[in-house]
């Protein structure tokens, strides 16, 4: 077989399929190129998902004719002046993108110098360059792409149909209006406004949430909690959501470096780890944020598509991520999302709710008996209701005046419901608590501060544990055996490939070694963290925190009552069980007075 070079318009297709895989990778790159020119204003057009045609506009700082001639040129790029891959600071920087999609489509070019007389025109057919041709255009650029892959019609077997790949060009376009709030965007599709983002105001975190909100939402707006924290080199930035408002899969969860939105297993992973004690694993929390770094701290000439990134430091960003995260969640306090409110709201208003036949109809001796106090020391079920309860907290002995307790955040008891529901009456509504759940949460993050100040207790293993690995799984556990060690997990070196457990966390009791072992192999490999013994950790709390809990159908006393709301307001994130289901609902007496049709 000889060994031959290949034609240059092969070279440019295969080229052209590491970059432009779909339409909206083509749209990515040319909003990109928008944006690095300066542009305040990007319009896009589509039809037929983009693979028919796109048209992408900016207000931008132009081209010359020259400029324009190279630029459709393969490596020809304005944004690498002192060729340094170590120092990128913008979104482009390969000078493969307009290339490759004029060696794989129909595309024609107009562009306008900022300041210039002329504009200028230039069409690229299946990699055929034109000769630039006077036209009209405003300051700015105007790339119109018409019958992506044609000349490469394999390629077409495999796009979706038009609205999924509209819709995948409409999420790269989201994340990049993320990044950017000082510039418009607008998307039309087939004559229809998928997206009209205008510039927002005020400052940078103001116009940062604005634009949040229009694309995540207003339940995201009003429940997100805003992320700050700084190191040498390194600042992040953004917003997280309550964790009771979340997810069922991690789309949600937007990461940027330097304003290039990227997905990056190690930002996933702090994500992950900052929410750990908050959510079901099968749940995901909302995020967006923005990581302000060193460009020869990290390397975004990873992949073709730039949305991979190594960090020099990785360990540092990690611990900056978990830390912001928890530390805003931290100081949310007893907070819930007002999503679970409205939500509760909607719910009342379903058709049915109030029928005298429906599942929620109380009559009123029924009524009458779960709306019930149980005076303070009276036996239930055979034990008293005090100290045991862990309710008789100082600020349930001091509260003397029922209806002054209306003023704290989460009211004064009024009744319990079912012997299960706390109902208390705020200065602007009613609070309904979850007693069990609400419980739960208190003792789990005793039970985590008394870890944290007293350390793991660990349990030797009369008889040693010998777990068979793979020698590169191997020696990543021992090579962080000393954190391992920390988590209350001794391992020893046992041969070629094989480590041997000597002692366990005491709170793990008795466990399955082999699967412990493995799976924190595997989340060393992925993501370079121990997360497995940490989860396993935080459920084996939970799981006591749940049987060291008052139960539901234990009926309160109203001190008892009051001290559960008093010890939930001073509790960091008692506004959610470990499962991330809110502890508390809010009713607003705006909610209240709609639900009877007063307003």
């Amino acid at each position: 077989m000889t060994i031959r070079r290949l034609p240059d318009d092969l070279i440019s297709r295969i080229a052209a399929g590491e970059v432009i895989e779909r339409p909206a990778a083509a749209v990515k790159e040319l909003v990109e190129n928008a944006l690095d020119a300066g542009a305040r204003r990007i319009d896009v057009s589509l039809a037929g998902g983009g693979q028919r045609s796109m048209i992408v506009s900016d207000d931008g700082s132009g081209m010359n004719r020259d400029e324009l001639r190279l630029a459709v040129e393969r490596h020809a790029t304005s944004k690498l002046p002192e060729d340094d891959l170590v120092d990128i600071r913008t979104l482009g920087f390969r000078g493969e993108a307009l290339p490759s999609i004029g060696s794989v489509a129909r595309m024609c070019i107009q562009s306008r110098a900022r300041g210039a007389a002329d504009a200028w025109s230039l069409t690229v057919d299946a990699g055929a360059v034109g000769q630039p041709v006077p036209a009209a255009q405003p300051a700015g650029t105007r790339v119109e792409v018409e019958d992506l892959f044609y000349p490469v019609p394999a390629r077409l077997k495999f796009l979706k149909i038009p609205r999924t790949e509209s819709g995948h060009a409409a999420d790269a376009i989201r994340r990049l209006a993320m990044a950017h709030p000082e510039v418009a965007f607008t998307l039309v599709d087939e004559d229809r406004t998928v997206l009209s983002l205008p510039t927002t105001l005020g400052d940078d975190n103001e116009r940062r949430l604005e634009r949040l909100g229009r694309i995540l939402g207003r339940d995201f707006a009003e429940n997100a909690l805003r992320v700050e924290a700084e190191r040498p080199g390194v600042r992040l930035t953004g917003f997280a959501a309550l964790p009771t408002l979340n997810r069922a899969n991690p789309t949600w969860q937007y990461l940027f470096v330097n304003g290039r939105p990227v997905r990056d297993r190690l930002l996933l992973g702090a994500v992950r780890g900052a929410y750990q004690d908050l959510l079901a694993r099968d749940r995901h929390p909302m995020v967006a944020l923005f990581l302000d770094i060193d460009p020869a701290e990290v390397d975004v000439n990873v992949h073709p598509t730039k949305a991979e990134v190594r960090f020099r430091d990785g360990a540092l960003v990690r611990g900056l991520i978990v830390g912001a995260l928890r530390h805003a969640l931290a100081e949310a306090g007893h907070r819930a999302s007002s999503s679970v409110g409205i939500a509760t709201v909607e719910a009342a208003r379903a058709p049915g709710f109030f029928h005298p036949n429906g599942p929620t109809h109380l009559s009123q001796p029924r009524l009458a008996d779960a709306m019930r106090f149980q005076a303070p020391g009276s036996p239930v079920g055979g034990m008293s209701a005090g100290p045991q309860a862990g309710y008789d907290a100082p600020a349930a002995r001091a509260e003397s005046n029922v209806q002054a307790g209306t003023a704290y955040p989460l009211g004064a008891a009024r009744a319990q419901l079912h012997t299960t529901y706390v109902v208390a009456e705020t200065a602007d509504g009613v609070v309904i608590v979850d007693q069990h759940a609400a419980h739960e949460r208190l003792v789990f993050e005793r039970i985590k501060a008394a870890l944290a100040a007293s350390g793991v207790a660990r349990q030797l293993l009369l008889v040693p544990e010998v777990v068979e690995l793979g020698q590169f799984e191997a020696d990543h556990l021992l090579t962080r055996a000393d954190e391992l060690a920390a988590l209350g997990l001794v391992i020893e070196a046992f041969g070629n490939g094989a480590v041997i457990v000597r002692e366990m966390p005491a709170l793990l009791g008795e466990s399955d070694i082999q699967g412990l072992v493995r799976d924190l192999a595997d989340d060393l490999a992925g993501y370079d963290q121990a997360l497995s013994l940490q989860d396993r950790l935080s459920e084996v709390c939970a799981t006591m925190a749940c049987h060291s809990s008052v139960r539901a159908g234990r009926v309160l006393s109203p001190s008892e009552m009051n001290a559960l709301l008093r010890e939930m307001e001073a509790t960091p994130h008692a506004g959610q069980c470990g499962h991330g289901r809110p502890t508390y609902v809010e009713l607003k007496l705006a909610d209240i007075e709609r639900l009877f049709g007063r307003r």
